[in-house]
């Protein structure tokens, strides 16, 4: 495995690491319909996933906006097409907008660090298709001075690229393969869905507010929980998981509640044992677990029936320990659950969560990434 490295204007770092199958070097870029790539066109494949997503990065960092870290075709290397460069000029200005929102409400970044991890290629039909994993970090700028030191999160993506007449290859698309957007990808578009009902009579969260910033509703210390705890569990384990719990892959669910619930079980929340199936049960086993232990529906009627949590009316009343929920396609089904791991003086929460592993990412910048997303805030 190799690795090139990609440096922007505002000290965006790229780096990524790829590996593919060899095949004579002049086969890829000659043949009308290829169907493997060799080393040298697996990285190109690499240097401009990192490219495109340090140029995302970079927008939302202060200063200087970056030149395109795109590097010019050579070769069998790769490029962007026309139409990806159209689009991602559009990313990239939608991104400096976004920036510019949030530095309006008290939020911005002095840095940024993008890596990219690039799976094998694969070649069908003589078109290229890649799967890519961002880490990225940004670094808070310390506006009022108590700002965490970074957020960090990881991202999923899946380019396309297509053989150009007389050799090399055009990326022709980008799109996500996470139902969540980081703060350097473009917002979703609003869904169109219609409501689902709850399971039976379970009772239903009311829907937070996003107004910043309400009147406080101060924790109770005395509940015998350990907020700090849960905290320090969930940063902990962010991104390395912990090896003593198993782990859900998004195309089983996402590990989202299964990871909060550990934090609260860390905190001092008890099993509660009995049926699988139960709403009104809370409990790890060795070879299975409660649904509510992994479900955010299954959780939030657990959490709420067995009176352990409180609903909040505006998500900016988060304290330390507390939980986030998000509906994102407004069908009424929740789809992420997120733990508060530190505030502010200013009251503002700062979620950590699985699935789409992240540290410390505030709740303006979660409201501004899904704006159309509702919020459940639960008081623990």
């Amino acid at each position: 495995m190799k690795s090139l490295t990609l440096r922007s204007a505002v000290g965006v770092v790229a780096s990524i690491a790829v590996s593919a199958v060899l095949v004579p070097a002049s086969s890829a870029g000659a043949a009308a319909r290829p169907d493997r790539v060799d080393r040298a066109t697996a990285e190109s494949f690499g240097r401009i996933a990192g490219a495109v997503l340090a140029d995302r990065t970079a927008a939302m960092v202060d200063g200087k906006p970056a030149e395109r870290a795109t590097p010019p075709p050579s070769g069998n290397t790769a490029r962007l097409s026309s139409g990806t460069a159209r689009s991602e000029r559009a990313v990239v200005s939608s991104l400096r907008l976004r920036k510019q929102k949030l530095a309006s409400l008290g939020e911005a970044y002095s840095a940024g660090d993008t890596r990219v991890t690039m799976d094998e290629p694969r070649v069908t039909g003589g078109q290229a298709t890649v799967r890519v994993t961002e880490r990225t970090e940004l670094t808070y700028r310390k506006i009022r001075g108590d700002e965490p030191g970074t957020t960090g999160f990881r991202a999923h993506h899946e380019l396309r690229f297509a053989p150009v007449r007389g050799g090399g290859w055009e990326l022709t698309a980008i799109r996500p393969l996470d139902d969540m957007p980081q703060v350097n990808a473009p917002a979703p578009a609003a869904p169109a869905v219609q409501a689902r009902s709850a399971a039976g009579d379970t009772p239903s969260a009311p829907e937070a507010g996003t107004a910043p910033f309400p009147q406080r509703v101060p924790k109770n210390r005395n509940t015998g929980y350990d907020y700090a705890a849960m905290a320090a569990y969930a940063e902990k384990y962010w991104k390395n998981y912990n090896p003593a719990y198993r782990a859900y892959s998004l195309g089983a669910g996402g590990d989202c509640t299964n990871f909060v619930s550990q934090a609260l079980k860390a905190g001092g929340w008890k099993h509660a044992p009995g049926r699988a199936g139960d709403y009104d049960k809370w409990w790890y086993g060795s070879d299975t677990q409660s649904d509510s232990w992994v479900g955010a529906d299954e959780w939030s009627w657990f959490a709420l029936n067995s009176k352990r949590v409180k609903p909040l009316s505006n998500v900016y009343q988060m304290e330390v320990g507390d939980v986030l929920q998000a509906d994102f396609n407004g069908d009424g089904s929740k789809d992420h659950t997120m733990l508060v791991t530190y505030r502010n003086s200013l009251g503002m929460p700062y979620l950590t969560y699985h699935s789409y592993d992240t540290k410390r990412k505030s709740m303006l910048s979660l409201a501004v990434m899904s704006p159309t997303a509702k919020w459940y805030a639960y008081r623990t």
